[in-house]
């Protein structure tokens, strides 16, 4: 396969303009069987991609996991509701609140409010929270990560402050996701949700899982179709890490270089994306957000949870939540990020193309009263 490496927009626009077999065949070549020099070119050509628009800043949020409770039976989460070994927590509005603060004082300007998918927060519990978060800490944006969720709900925490919404549609093959999740979630209303999210005004993240059971570079073609088509303003990719009580507990632990490749390509292909190097690739490499920067990766979500709670997240076995994971530890994450080349940023660190105020999306929708 002829790829010129050395002219980042020409692959790009390949990436950009491939149909579905010849997506799969790059997807194919990159994680089987480019040379060692090739694979060094795509990380130069993410590189100079994310340069372009982003420098070398790598962008912190400060993560708060605030529930661990989910109605949803994700087959490989270890959150899901038939995994009776599971501890379940949830942090008050109150709890939330000094985490943000706390957070604040060590400089993170956006806060990730992650959860199972709790029936307990409510709209009108969700929008408390948000809108209490915003109003103590104006200059600082809030992101969520709470799953599935209406239309109209997503409206109303719009309007309540959330500026930013994380929802990894996981795979964009029906087949797949079918592999991944019970009969009753659906990859249609995964992606109305996105797509929702994305028309009422939110900066929206999806993402995919790496390696996860019964993924292909077929079905990886079509994570990346979607992708194009969806244009999200961030991208989470993890590798797939089994967890003991889930029916993948004897699958096999991935490697994180199919993971950075991907990451690589994932740049290439949405140029000013923000791109995470995740704590799953953390998890499985000492090194792993290392290698994220150098494919272009540009954030870190150090965790702002009570530390009481921080193990029993636990979406998957062994994840570092301890240590420099723990954003009191900053110093120590931020020098080694100084240590890799790149520029800790703790400025909100919107899209490169989001103005810096309320997009119009929500403006319209606060006029429209809807």
């Amino acid at each position: 396969m002829e790829i010129n490496m050395n002219r980042p927009q020409k692959l790009s626009e390949l990436l950009n303009t491939a149909g579905r077999k010849e997506l799969a065949d790059i997807l194919r070549y990159f994680v089987r069987e480019a040379r060692p020099e090739e694979l060094s070119g795509l990380m130069r050509c993410a590189s100079r991609l994310r340069e372009q628009y982003y420098g070398k800043k790598v962008y912190f949020r400060g993560l708060i996991e605030f529930s661990s409770y989910c109605k949803r039976g994700c087959y490989y989460c270890g959150l899901q509701r038939n995994n009776a070994n599971a501890v379940r927590y949830r942090l008050s509005e109150d709890e939330i609140l000094a985490c943000c603060g706390a957070g604040r004082k060590l400089g993170f300007r956006t806060f990730v409010l992650q959860s199972g998918e709790d029936p307990y927060h409510s709209d009108e519990r969700l929008c408390g929270i948000v809108s209490g978060i915003k109003a103590r800490f104006p200059d600082c944006a809030v992101t969520l990560s709470v799953g599935e969720r209406s239309r109209d709900s997503y409206r109303r925490l719009f309007e309540a402050g959330a500026d930013r919404y994380l929802l990894r549609h996981e795979t964009a093959d029906e087949a797949h996701y079918g592999t991944l999740h019970p009969p009753e979630q659906t990859l249609k209303n995964r992606m109305r949700c996105l797509y929702d999210l994305k028309e009422l005004g939110y900066q929206v993240g999806a993402g995919f899982m790496v390696d996860s059971p019964g993924q292909t570079c077929e079905t990886l073609a079509e994570d990346f179709a979607f992708l194009r088509r969806l244009q999200p303003q961030m991208v989470g990719i993890g590798p797939f890490i089994p967890h003991k009580d889930t029916r993948f507990a004897d699958y096999c632990r991935p490697s994180s270089e199919k993971t950075v490749i991907l990451l690589a390509l994932v740049r290439v292909l949405l140029p000013k994306v923000l791109l995470p190097a995740t704590t799953a690739l953390g998890t499985i490499d000492p090194l792993g957000r290392e290698k994220a920067f150098q494919a272009g990766a540009n954030v870190l979500m150090p965790n702002l949870s009570p530390a009481a709670h921080r193990k029993d997240y636990n979406l998957y076995d062994n994840k570092i939540c301890m240590g420099e994971e723990a954003a009191e530890c900053v110093e120590r994450l931020s020098g080694r990020v100084t240590a890799a080349g790149f520029v800790p940023d703790f400025s909100r660190g919107d899209h490169v193309d989001w103005e810096n105020r309320l997009p119009r999306g929500r403006e319209r929708i606060l006029i429209r009263g809807e």
